[in-house]
Parts: structure tokens; C-alpha cells; sequence
């Protein structure tokens, strides 16, 4: 009875062998498929400011680690450029309402020149004042200097 399961399951193991070199010769297995992802990555937009949104549709690839590093690390870039941008913008405005209020018309047109100058491309004037300092204190993107100085630049719709 023993030698009789040895000589079945030998034969079984063959007829297994020869039926997938038989599939491998002729082309018939289709192989290992793809493996897709669970859904399509949806990266930040580069041809605008981040909104709440953006930030909420975002979605990256899975690989067997995790997602994928190169997707999260450009993610995070463009999200902490666009934070300094709109940081910098913010204290911009600032020091323009102040020189308004403080009555100084010329300093506050400067910066606003300034500032439509930078939404459009242009290179823009430095304002002569003390507000200047105000303007270049912040520097929260000291990281991106290895990215090309447009990649992530977005283009605030200046009023």
C-alpha cells in the first residue's frame, strides 16, 4: 500500500511538471498579472495655491512598505512651500495695512507694487523701509534651494 502512494503521488508530481512546461511552451498561461494598485494617486496641484481641499483629495500609491516615499516627499514640499508662500504673502499684507495706517501712502504703494510684481513674475522693486525687514524675516522655505526656484510656484490672484 505504501509503495503504491509513492508511485501516485510521484506520477501526480510529474503530470504537474509536464503540464506547466506544456502551458510555458505553447503560451497559453497568461502569467503573473500586475499587480494594480488600490486606487490612482492624486498629487497636489502645481498651477495654484493649496486650498483645505487639495490637501484632503490627496492620495499616494501603496507598494509593499507603505505608499510611496518619492510621492510623500514631493507632497510634503510643495505643501511647505506653499505654507511659506502664503506666510510671506500674509506678512506682506501686513506691513502694507500698517504703513496705510500709519499714514505712510508711498511705503504701502511700494509693497503693494511689490507684491503684484512677485503674483505676476516680475522682479519687483524692494521697498525702502523698515517694513522690509518685516517682509524678509521669514524665510520657513529654506529647504526647497535644491528644487528649480519654479517648479512649485503658485500663482496668487492678486486684487
Amino acid at each position: 500500500m505504501a509503495e503504491f502512494l509513492l508511485v501516485l503521488i510521484a506520477a501526480v508530481v510529474v503530470g504537474a511538471i509536464g503540464f506547466g512546461v506544456s502551458l510555458l511552451i505553447t503560451g497559453d498561461d497568461p502569467g503573473i498579472e500586475g499587480h494594480e494598485p488600490d486606487g490612482r494617486s492624486v498629487p497636489l496641484p502645481s498651477s495654484r495655491p493649496l486650498v483645505e481641499g487639495d490637501v484632503n483629495q490627496l492620495r499616494f500609491d501603496t507598494v509593499v512598505r507603505g505608499y510611496r516615499m518619492n510621492q510623500v516627499d514631493t507632497a510634503l514640499r510643495r505643501a511647505g512651500y506653499d505654507i511659506g508662500y502664503k506666510e510671506e504673502l500674509i506678512q506682506v499684507l501686513e506691513a502694507e495695512i500698517k504703513a496705510l495706517r500709519e499714514g505712510r501712502q508711498e511705503d504701502a504703494d511700494a509693497l503693494r507694487d511689490a507684491r503684484q510684481a512677485a503674483a505676476t513674475g516680475a522682479s519687483p522693486e524692494a521697498p525702502a523701509d523698515a517694513d522690509a525687514d518685516v517682509i524678509s524675516s521669514s524665510s520657513a522655505d529654506e529647504d526647497t534651494e535644491d528644487k528649480p526656484a519654479d517648479e512649485f510656484r503658485p500663482s496668487p490672484v492678486v486684487k
